[in-house]
């Protein structure tokens, strides 16, 4: 994401460098601030709402409710102003609040009185509201009112400034013209400086009704993330049909004996499958032990696997059991099982044919009791009819196979899992990470993710290492190359005088302003442009001539005059 310089005397940026963040992008009706997805909405909409708010709950919750939206906005946007100007102090970052609340069309608004001394939590603001849309609506709605009507704008204040500043600021409209006075005036300060601060908190409380909604919400979401609580882990999470359909077989599973095949790409997370069937099923008591058969040497796989007996070869200074053995009333998982050798595939037939093991170096058997989960992410039958597995083990192992689908296939899982991850690894990294901004969301919800849930939370670690503490992942914190293509398709911004202007008329905007804020002489300019136009023909005079529009000899003409013949 672009950002925005401040000036030389560290003054706010103006509304012009605001919208120049502004993007419309036709192909996927998205409408971009920075990297905060908004949206553009008939105000006679939000006047419905408020009716329907005020007509339901009464004007007291109504108002409870539109101030803590407000409010959300306002910290959101707080957010956002930070990561435009990442170099703003946070005096210009409290500047920005105004403009950005006129740029979202809410209100245009005059300083009276502004105090600030950020380090010694020092805050008294003063300001007047013209054209406010709250009390246009209001008035509209239900006639001159008694009392203040801006109830979203107030929360918008309270949460930018109380951002900003890190304590709570809480303001107080103290004239509306929906109530008959010629401008809305709104008052800022902490907290404890008001008498009356306990009634304005109640406001950004949620009440009895939003709580009891906020618990209901929280009980179905705790549903989707797990399908079921004997299939909870901590990182077994999902709500999209294919991952329903993978739970259900698992759960079906784990209430038999039955050794089960899971099959999925790298990093679909089949290890997390086979704890949670382990965990969920008649052996949970018993030991989960995983091996990775791809990981290990195959001059020592299958004493790993069936274990040892001391002597049975140079360096068995003891005997040792094996994995089965260790797994013993509990569950085995086999991961890349297709990387057994043959004479491993033949002993791990005997076990699930027989339930008992040969150590290597031993003349008699042992009697085992494990549970197999086996995975791979080949083909089983493929690698059958190429020779390379047994075909008799491939019958036994696939008695029940479970697909794993891709994370390519459940892109609605996936801001459940980032979610998981960013507070996973925020806790690992002590470093508190709120989440990801909305176009990060879009691109990773595009990203095909060939490493699937793997490579998400790689993705995710390196995000909350990268974004500042508590703030939000950017787009351009996630991965190298993600950006380039995440946001591909017509785009428009909004140019000077108001206008959405086209994406290559936008930037040629941004050069101009920054050619003028510079001062830059025409010379300059036109070094630049000579220069640019032969590097990007690799030297070469005539493709560059071409480039800007000019013959050869022109353009060999003024690269002659400024000395910059190659």
């Amino acid at each position: 994401m672009g950002t925005i310089a401040t000036n030389e005397t560290g003054a706010v940026p103006n509304l012009d460098e605001l919208a120049s963040r502004l993007r419309f992008s036709y192909d996927n009706g998205r409408i971009w601030l920075g990297e905060t997805r908004m949206i553009l909405l008939h105000s006679a909409a939000m006047a419905s709402l408020r009716k329907e708010l005020v007509d339901s709950l009464g004007a007291e919750r109504a108002r409870g409710v539109l101030t803590r939206t407000g409010y959300a906005s306002g910290a959101r946007d707080a957010e956002l102003a930070r990561k435009l100007c990442p170099n703003a102090s946070d005096a210009d970052v409290l500047g920005m609040g105004p403009l950005l609340h006129t740029l979202e069309g809410i209100v245009t608004v005059r300083t009276v009185q502004l105090d600030i001394d950020i380090a010694e939590g020092r805050y008294y603001g003063e300001f007047l509201w013209d054209n406010s849309f709250e009390a246009d609506t209001h008035s509209e709605l239900f006639g001159v009112d008694t009392g203040p009507a801006c109830w979203m704008q107030t929360g918008y204040a309270c949460g930018y400034t109380s951002t900003v500043m890190g304590r709570s600021i809480l303001y107080k409209e103290t004239d509306c013209r929906a109530s008959g006075a010629h401008a809305c005036r709104i008052v800022g300060k902490p907290a404890g400086e008001w008498e009356d601060a306990e009634d304005l908190q109640r406001y950004l409380r949620p009440d009895s009704l939003a709580e009891h909604i906020l618990e209901l919400q929280e009980q179905v979401q705790n549903l989707r993330y797990s399908i079921d609580d004997d299939l909870r882990t901590d990182d077994l999470i999902g709500d999209s049909a294919g991952f329903r359909e993978t739970c259900a077989l698992i759960r079906k599973a784990a209430h038999s004996q039955v050794t089960v095949l899971l099959l999925g790409e790298t990093g679909v997370g089949k290890e997390m499958f086979a704890r949670a069937l382990h965990g969920c099923s008649t052996r949970a008591s018993g030991p989960f032990v995983a091996v990775n058969c791809a990981a290990l040497p195959e001059a020592l796989i299958e004493s790993e696997l069936f274990g040892v007996e001391k002597g049975a070869f140079t360096g068995a200074h003891q005997s040792r059991p094996g994995r089965f053995e260790r797994a013993q009333r509990g569950t085995l998982f086999l991961d890349e099982v297709g990387e057994l050798s043959a004479s491993a595939q033949a002993k791990l037939l005997r076990v699930l044919q027989e339930g008992e093991i040969e150590r290597i170096g031993d003349s008699h058997t042992r009697k085992v009791d494990v549970r197999v989960i086996a995975a791979t992410n080949v083909d089983l039958q493929e690698a059958v009819e190429q020779g390379r597995f047994r075909r008799d083990l491939f019958y036994r192992l696939n008695i029940y196979p479970v697909n794993i689908p891709p994370l390519r296939e459940r892109a609605k899982d996936i801001p459940l899992l980032v979610q998981r991850f960013v507070d996973k690894q925020s806790a690992r990294h002590a470093k508190k990470v709120v989440g990801v901004t909305d176009k990060a969301m879009h691109a990773m919800r595009s990203y095909a993710w060939p490493g699937n849930v793997r490579e998400l939370e790689n993705v995710i670690e390196r995000g909350v290492i990268l974004a500042p503490p508590g703030g939000r992942i950017d787009l351009g914190d996630l991965f190298p190359g993600i950006s380039a293509g995440a946001s591909k398709g017509r785009s428009t911004g909004v140019g000077r005088d108001g206008s959405v202007r086209h994406s290559d008329e936008h930037a040629v905007d941004a050069f101009l302003d920054h050619v003028f804020a510079r001062k830059t002489g025409l010379d300059a300019v036109e070094a630049l442009l000579l220069k640019a136009a032969l590097e990007r023909a690799g030297g070469n005079v005539s493709s560059a001539a071409r480039a800007l529009g000019m013959t050869r000899p022109q353009f060999e003409y003024r690269l002659k005059k400024r000395n910059l013949l190659p």
